[in-house]
Formats: C-alpha cells, sequence, structure tokens
C-alpha cells in the first residue's frame, strides 16, 4: 500500500489520513495530520484556504479537493480539513422556478450558473411540470429534482465528484464485488433493526382537493397482518394524472414498506468499498449476513495500515427531499374605489 497526499501538487509527511463519505451529504472530506516543521519553531510549509489536496492510493487518484480548514499547534503538529468540489453544492443558495425540464437539466442549468465543472451528467428522462425553490442550496434543489423524478420513474440517480468534477449517473442494481467476514477481515461489527418509520398502506391525494380530489390508497397486506396499518398520508401536485398519482403511491410504498436495519462494521482497508457500494457480510454473533449497500464509510491510512469503518443498509439510501410549493399569493379583492392605473 502506497498512500500520498499532495498539497498543490507537493507531498507532504502525512501522519494520518481519514478519506470519508455519507450517501446523503453532497461531498466527500479528506483530514490529514502531518508534523509541520522541521526545527520546532517556524512552519515548514505555509497551507493556505482555497488551495488543492489530493490523496493518492498506489498511484490512483482517491480524491481531490479544496483546503477549508487547518490547525497548528506549538509544536508543529497540523491537521487539515478539505472537501471535494461538490461541497460548493451546499454553500450556493438562491430561490429558482423551474418549468418542463428534467432533473438532470436542472443539475446541467444550475452547474452552469454557479460555475460548477461538469463531467457526465445521465439523462433522467422524466419532465417535472414545475419547481419552484425558494431560499434553497444548490445541492437542495438538486436532491429536490432527483427525487420528484424517481418517485414518478422509480430510476434512481446520484451526485458525486471525480478529479474536481462533479457527475450525474443512474444507481443500478449494484453487483457485489467485495466480501466482508469475521476471522478474515473484519475486526468489529454491530447490527440493529427497527420498524419506527414502517408504513404498511399509503393514501396519494392529487387533483382540486375541494371539487374533484384524485386519491390512490395502495396497501400491503402481508405487512398489515403482521404489523397492524400504519398509514402514509401525501399530498401531491394538482396537475399529476390518475395514472402518475396511482405509480406515486405504488413507489412510496415499495419504499416505505421496508424493515430498517443497521449495520456497523470496522474492517481491513478497501479503498472500493465506499457510500453507495455494495458488499456481502457474513458476520456469525451479529447475525449479519447478506448483501448490504455502505451508507458512510470513513477510511483511515496510519502507520503504513490502512482500516475503514462502515455503516450498512439493506437499502440504498440516496438522498431525497420532498417537494412542497409555496403557497400561492392571494388575490385581493377589487373594491369600486380601485381603477386600472393605480392613481
Amino acid at each position: 500500500m502506497n498512500v500520498q497526499v499532495f498539497y498543490e501538487g507537493t507531498p507532504l509527511l502525512v501522519e494520518r489520513a481519514t478519506w470519508s463519505g455519507d450517501v446523503t451529504q453532497a461531498a466527500r472530506k479528506l483530514d490529514v495530520s502531518l508534523v509541520n516543521t522541521v526545527d520546532g519553531r517556524t512552519q515548514a510549509m505555509r497551507i493556505e484556504h482555497g488551495k488543492e489536496l489530493r490523496l493518492i492510493y498506489d498511484g490512483r487518484e482517491l480524491f481531490r479537493g479544496v483546503v477549508f480548514a487547518h490547525r497548528i499547534d506549538d509544536h508543529g503538529m497540523m491537521t487539515v480539513t478539505a472537501y471535494d468540489e461538490n461541497t460548493y453544492l451546499t454553500r450556493n443558495y438562491d430561490t429558482r422556478k423551474f418549468t418542463k425540464m428534467t432533473a438532470s437539466g436542472i443539475v446541467k442549468r444550475l452547474c452552469n450558473d454557479f460555475g460548477i465543472a461538469t463531467g457526465t451528467i445521465a439523462d433522467t428522462g422524466y419532465v417535472i411540470p414545475k419547481l419552484v425553490l425558494r431560499d434553497k442550496s444548490i445541492w437542495d434543489m438538486m436532491t429536490i429534482a432527483l427525487t420528484y423524478s424517481r418517485k414518478q420513474t422509480g430510476r434512481r440517480f446520484f451526485i458525486y465528484s471525480r478529479e474536481g468534477r462533479l457527475y450525474l449517473s443512474e444507481r443500478k442494481d449494484a453487483v457485489v464485488r467485495w466480501v466482508l467476514e469475521n476471522g478474515r477481515n473484519i475486526t468489529s461489527a454491530s447490527y440493529s433493526q427497527s420498524i419506527e418509520d414502517m408504513r404498511t398502506q399509503v393514501k396519494v391525494i392529487g387533483g382540486d382537493p375541494e371539487k374533484k380530489p384524485i386519491i390512490a390508497t395502495v396497501k400491503n397486506d402481508a405487512l398489515i397482518k403482521r404489523f397492524g396499518i400504519m398509514q402514509h398520508l401525501e399530498n401531491v401536485d394538482p396537475d399529476m394524472t390518475r395514472s402518475q398519482v396511482e405509480q406515486r403511491a405504488k413507489q412510496l410504498l415499495a419504499e416505505l414498506g421496508t424493515i430498517d436495519d443497521d449495520a456497523r462494521v470496522d474492517a481491513l482497508g478497501n479503498p472500493e468499498v465506499v457510500a453507495g457500494a455494495a458488499v456481502y457480510v457474513r458476520e456469525s454473533m451479529t447475525g449479519i449476513v447478506g448483501g448490504f449497500y455502505v451508507s458512510t464509510d470513513s477510511h483511515t491510512f496510519a502507520n503504513g495500515n490502512h482500516t475503514m469503518s462502515l455503516t450498512l443498509s439493506a437499502t440504498d439510501d440516496l438522498p431525497t427531499l420532498e417537494y412542497e410549493p409555496p403557497p400561492e399569493p392571494k388575490q385581493r379583492k377589487r373594491t369600486k374605489g380601485d381603477t386600472d392605473n393605480g392613481g
């Protein structure tokens, strides 16, 4: 294992590097610790905010990002924190209205407007009738658009950064390539399950709720028999057709009718196992057996060793944000004294 960290192209003598990510977060993060002095009195290198850090693993670039924070003590021990370029998605806010655009078109528009370099942007297909988004970050806008599209089509897309560019890709059924098991590469593990957020029945209301509502109700009889009725209610865009309302209800039930489980595993490091990847786990004491998605990962490189801490989920937990249309401004009734010119 050969791990190097470069600051503006210059290699750093790093004691520890921690590279981490979360499927619900816009950017991955790199924390490094180093001795930044040669004589114990002055800094060997001046680290500046806004400059670039890169993490190279056996000749392959794992991370490219921007320095946002650093700290040094009187002994010259320094820590530096950098985020990949997608961090700018959460640091820019705006108010926007999008009409008859796909989620991928919205992603392209926002990246272009805010100077964010892009790689391949996959076509999400579904044309969203209208989104009015007020006082939201670019990341929230993109997430709302992708959530809206996924609820209609079931297709899942995710955003990531590679070599300083933003990519949008479709999440296919992941092929499990990596196996984690006790006695081989797992060093510790824990497992929990919950039905706190489960729903066994879904009711979706569209159309005009007062005059001509469109109502779709779907249920999972097997789950109701086992756990009872737990209904999710959702009001959707009044312009949606009956078939779209029914499709939304079916898609919601598929997502909400599941048992949440949470597995945490510490293991020997593998740079391919990051948030969003799929792994197969066999751990006898906790009973963690089967395929899981990585929700969060933290890789630590220190003293010639590479270890990782993972949070796993049976479901592919991509970030979601619900769209809530802003209230329409009320029209003031005209009075007898009103004139057309406002005079």
